[in-house]
């Protein structure tokens, strides 16, 4: 959001603000999410595809397309920038909150808090900027079909999902109107959240998650892809063991200019956790795939020892342009991993203590190096997460009230739930209008899959799967 005065010498009551946003529903009936799936104007997913592959490192191009085309889902998580301008143009309050961008429901995960506890929140910002908050909505709704779909739930367990993710944000935004500011923006989800928005049944995924997540670290980074060379002076330095082509060593030239980097990027940490990055020295580099979306652009694995036998384990990951920024016609960022960092404080509740941005010199293709904006973070911070697809068909619609539930609060940070609140009230036919646009668009994405996959055997893409 924009750095700017911020007025606190007049009080505007609760009741005003609820007025405000009920007053919107003349010009945007709450029903107006149901209508058609844009088809004028958008490109065709050949087009989509080429035009978001460029700039990307063309070996790994294959396996983008690979990763995309295992499934409808898979297809959905890999094409945020064509779902955007899909929603362009589509009615919405004007309300703008900072959206993830890309909340699709594999973006909600769990992760470890400074104090050690295991929180679930939306978890990738890549795609980060102030939008329409119903966007954010629809792409969560149609994804709990698709995934619904492929884990091999029915079409009312799909749309119950995506009506009960709906309903669950109207209420969870409902709630938080209503609390004192301080405790709504304070608010963490934690396994307590599942009993508060009746998602008892995924209580023992979530447990099984957590327990997962509290040994996702990096010793077990260190233990897994890491040797011990024990050099004439007795001390052992750790160095990555490659996997081609997920995790490759690099030449000396990048990991100089990804400890360059680091050090960098130092500057973008408050000044107490810049004394802590300072007691760590690196002690070897990698180049490490990750993602669907992400594949192709640059992104790295830094070793660092710290006290007596401690790791850390630092990614470096390119930060490109958000895919919606030019459907909501916003300029490039002076530094696109710092959009990417400032968007995910706007949203999280507790962001990773080492998030932060740097800039890095990477290899040109053509020879020479360039610039290119990075953001950096813990690799492994007690990371887990539930995996919608795998769900019994069953426990589909109480993971959409979770991640509706997670939503809302993320919304409700950068946007004054009391607006939403206002305008949604207690209408039912909201969820139920959202719902039938995310069968409808979860319709689409199976046929622009089907296109994608007609395109690979015709020879018009390139498509291969190096992790099998």
């Amino acid at each position: 959001m924009p750095n700017s005065r911020i007025t606190l010498r007049s009080y505007t009551p609760a009741e005003e603000v609820l007025a405000r946003g009920e007053s919107v529903r003349d010009r945007i009936p709450r029903t107006a999410r149901d209508r058609a799936v844009r088809t004028e104007g958008r490109p065709s997913v050949l087009e989509y595809v080429e035009a978001s592959n460029r700039g990307r490192l063309e070996h790994l191009i294959p396996m983008r397309i690979a990763r995309m085309a295992a499934s409808p889902f898979a297809f959905y998580r890999g094409a945020a920038g064509l779902m955007a301008s899909d929603l362009a143009g589509s009615p919405d309050t004007g309300f703008l909150a900072q959206l993830c961008g890309d909340a699709h429901a594999a973006n909600f995960g769990l992760y470890g808090t400074s104090r050690g506890e295991i929180v679930m929140d939306i978890n990738d910002f890549d795609e980060t900027a102030a939008g329409p908050w119903e966007w954010d909505l629809e792409r969560l709704a149609a994804s709990l079909v698709l995934a619904g779909r492929v884990g091999g739930a029915n079409e009312d367990e799909c749309r119950t999902a995506a009506a009960d993710a709906a309903r669950t944000y109207r209420r969870a935004i409902a709630a938080l109107a209503e609390r004192p500011f301080l405790k709504s923006w304070s608010a963490l989800a934690d396994e307590s959240i599942l009993d508060r928005v009746e998602a008892d049944d995924l209580l023992d995924n979530f447990k099984k998650a957590a327990k997962k997540a509290r040994k996702n670290d990096s010793e077990k980074v260190v233990k897994k892809w890491t040797h011990i060379d024990d050099h004439e002076t007795g001390i052992e330095s750790h160095h990555f063991v490659g996997d081609p082509p997920i995790l490759t060593t690099v030449p000396q030239h990048v990991e100089d200019a990804a400890i360059d980097a680091l050090e960098r990027y130092g500057a973008s940490l408050r000044e107490s956790r810049q004394g802590l990055l300072a007691r760590f020295a690196v002690a070897d580099i990698a180049f490490r795939v990750v993602g669907t979306g992400s594949v192709g652009f640059h992104s790295y694995v830094a070793l660092l020892h710290g006290n007596s036998g401690e790791f850390l384990v630092l990614q470096l990951k390119q930060a490109t342009p958000s895919a919606l920024a030019p459907v909501l016609g916003i300029g490039p960022a002076d530094h696109e991993g710092q959009r990417i960092v400032q968007g995910a404080r706007l949203v999280q509740t507790e962001t990773d203590i080492l998030l932060g941005w740097t800039t890095m010199k990477v290899p040109h293709p053509d020879g020479g190096s360039r610039e290119l904006p990075f953001i950096v973070r813990q690799f492994r911070n007690l990371k887990g997460g539930i995996a919608p697809e795998e769900l019994d068909p069953d426990d589909l619609d109480d993971y959409g009230r979770l991640a509706g539930a997670l939503l809302a609060r993320a919304h409700a940070r950068s946007l004054d739930p009391r607006l939403i609140s206002g305008y949604l009230g207690e209408d039912e036919d909201f969820e139920e209008a959202v719902a039938e646009f995310a069968v409808r668009y979860a319709d689409r994405t199976e046929a622009d899959h089907d296109e994608l996959v007609a395109a690979v055997r015709a020879g018009k893409l390139p498509s291969e799967d190096p992790d099998r």
